[in-house]
């Protein structure tokens, strides 16, 4: 359904474009004055298209900024939570050799 919309929508933008140069080019001016304003439409045209694509790509260059940033926040909290578990996990076994060898000792004396 989406589809036949969006394919309707760009025959009507299709078809008022196509209407607009066919009334630009048959107007009762003359064919100089006809041709500025075409040139004119295109320099307005290329010039509003080139600043929403610079306005976009410093849109996104500041996204993939944050983005990083982020990354690399989530990655330095990610190995100071592995270190601090490593650490832990160390510590724990350290114990439990502890308490083996201690009841190693114990078993030994009997």
């Amino acid at each position: 359904m989406s589809d036949k919309s969006g394919l309707t929508l760009i025959a009507v933008l299709t078809g008022v474009a196509i209407g607009a140069g066919v009334g630009i080019l048959f107007a009762p001016e003359k064919g100089s004055k006809t041709r500025v304003k075409i040139k004119d439409g295109y320099k307005d045209a290329k010039k509003d298209l080139k600043s929403k694509y610079d306005d976009l790509s410093e849109e996104m260059k500041d996204k993939l900024a944050i983005a990083k940033t982020d990354l690399e926040e989530t990655y330095g909290d990610l190995v100071s939570n592995m270190s601090t578990k490593t650490e832990d996990v160390i510590s724990f076994l350290e114990t439990k050799l502890a308490d083996l060898k201690e009841q190693n000792a114990r078993l030994q004396k009997k």
